[in-house]
């Protein structure tokens, strides 16, 4: 029988979608962070339940090929990265694999995908920088990131997956904390002042917000000259947030130093962010992905876009650019203003920015433009397109679809609804048997027309590649043309996932 604190000596089989190592010993599947498929290890047991377990690496008797040596000082302590260990070629394999997988478990949608487009910065390409402050057991200042799974915060002097600038801003906060006599937030206490520091980096200049519980700080002035002495511009908000909650930013901004808002440059197009205005961390890669949308959602240039989840107007205005008339709606105010800024600034006058909930303001475009030739795309956070907005795309007869996925699992939900591999039965969604019949009435069909062709490409290539998604015969619904992960958060479990979808059989 298998206990706590036991040592066991066993092999990992596989990756898990968080980058675990997974070990099988005595018919309990351990998940053990920072092994790699193929070591042989040994690891503490540190928790069962239900067959399932979660242990400690103790040691590495046989490293994979694939294991290389970390940047980090911290790399296993820190929960920011999980994949330092991995070889980037394996990094972009495995991200492609774990979307692979969503879709197969989640959705029963069992379809090839590819490695992930790589970032030419595998470190140092992050334009954000986003710490929590607090105190430790001592009652001492801590700037760093959070363990895995815990709110207990691990100390850094720097981070690899940022600039440079990232350690120099962590020595000039905690300096200003100092000699200030200025208390990190104690989450247990409710005391203390700074809760968090949030950094963005516009074309070489720095927003900068101190995130308080309490809306004075003493003396800032010394913190805006230590700012001076690292960024040749910036600009210091202080954003005050007194509320019991996990969630960062508080209501209200306090703009301390500098203009508030900064512009930058990318393909061609001027923008505008300010404290709260959603920018993509990796600007590379964002690059290659919003290019990507372009071309797939408007190759004829006579199309009528609407860009739901549209942040500060960034690729509403590429696609405006290269389209009839393109719409952007975006539930924060900040992001609409910058929006608004952008189109004035970059003479873009058929890009039309809608403050509102997604699920609110769709509707309406689609009706102003019906017998347009519309297309849609859809880049939500997190959690994913509301269900509303999913049964709206489904009356609407929207011919193309692209979405843009920061999450694995709501994608393989989001894409079930659209394709009809889930559908909803008193409440809860459910696998449908027709998209399981017709899946397999198309693969039974491809079987006999390719038997004896020779072996299939492997999926494991760097390439991109593109492939339908069509299964036959359920009408009304869209059909996956092509999926391509792109690697917005390299050493990260994280991945960006593009997704091209086409309504068949209407």
């Amino acid at each position: 029988m298998v206990e706590k604190n036991q040592i066991i000596r066993a092999v990992a089989e596989a990756l898990s979608s968080n980058g675990e190592g997974i070990v099988r010993h005595e018919g309990i599947t351990f998940f053990v962070p920072y092994c790699l498929p193929g070591e042989k290890i040994s690891f503490r047991v540190l928790k069962i339940k239900d067959k399932i377990g979660y242990g400690k690496a103790e040691e590495i008797f046989t490293p994979a090929e694939e294991r290389v040596r970390p940047k980090c000082p911290v790399f296993t302590r820190c929960g920011g990265c999980q994949l330092q260990h991995l070889s980037y070629r394996c990094q972009l394999r495995f991200k492609g694999n774990v979307v692979k997988d969503a879709l197969r478990k989640i959705a029963g949608i069992d379809i090839p995908v590819p490695a992930a487009v790589k970032s030419d910065l595998p470190y140092g390409y992050r334009n954000k920088l986003q710490l929590p402050v607090g105190v430790d057991k001592e009652g001492k200042n801590v700037i760093g990131f959070y363990a895995e799974r815990s709110h207990r915060i691990v100390p850094l002097s720097g981070c690899p997956i940022h600039p440079d600038w990232a350690g120099s801003l962590i020595a000039a906060l905690g300096r200003y904390m100092e000699e200030c006599a200025v208390k990190g937030y104690d989450e247990e206490t409710k005391k203390g002042s700074i809760r968090h520091i949030v950094v963005r980096e516009i074309a070489g200049k720095f927003i900068v917000v101190l995130v308080s519980a309490i809306e004075e700080l003493p003396n800032l002035a010394h913190f805006e000259s230590l700012l001076g002495e690292i960024f040749p511009v910036f600009t210091l908000w202080l954003n005050v947030n007194d509320k019991d909650t996990n969630v960062i930013f508080g209501e209200k901004f306090i703009l301390k130093s500098g203009s508030g808002f900064f512009e930058g440059e990318e393909c061609g197009i001027r923008y505008e962010a300010g404290p709260s205005t959603f920018v993509q961390v990796n600007a590379g890669v964002r690059a290659k992905l919003y290019e990507a949308v372009v071309r797939g959602i408007v190759p004829d240039g006579d199309e009528v876009v609407v860009d739901g989840y549209s942040g500060g107007g960034l690729l509403t205005a590429m696609l405006a650019r290269a389209c009839r008339r393109a719409y952007g709606i975006e539930l924060e105010e900040e992001a609409v203003r910058c929006a608004d800024s952008l189109r004035e600034k970059n003479g873009i006058p058929n890009m039309i920015n809608l403050c509102g909930r997604v699920e609110e303001k769709l509707s309406g475009v689609l009706d102003k433009e019906k017998g347009e030739k519309l297309r849609l795309v859809l880049d939500p956070p997190r959690a994913g397109i509301a269900r509303s907005v999913l049964k709206s795309v489904l009356e609407s007869g929207i011919e193309r679809i692209a979405i843009v996925s920061c999450n694995p699992a709501t994608l393989a939900r989001d894409l079930g609804i659209l394709t009809g591999s889930l559908i909803e039965r008193e409440g809860e969604l459910v696998k449908n048997p027709a998209y399981a019949e017709a899946k397999a009435a198309a693969e039974s069909a491809a079987s006999a027309q390719t038997e004896g062709a020779g072996e299939s490409r492997a999926l494991l290539s760097d390439e991109t590649e593109s492939f339908s998604g069509n299964f036959g015969g359920l009408k009304g619904y869209y059909h996956i043309e092509r999926i391509q992960p792109f690697d917005m958060f390299p050493q990260t479990r994280h991945v960006e996932t593009l997704v091209m979808l086409e309504r068949k059989n209407p």
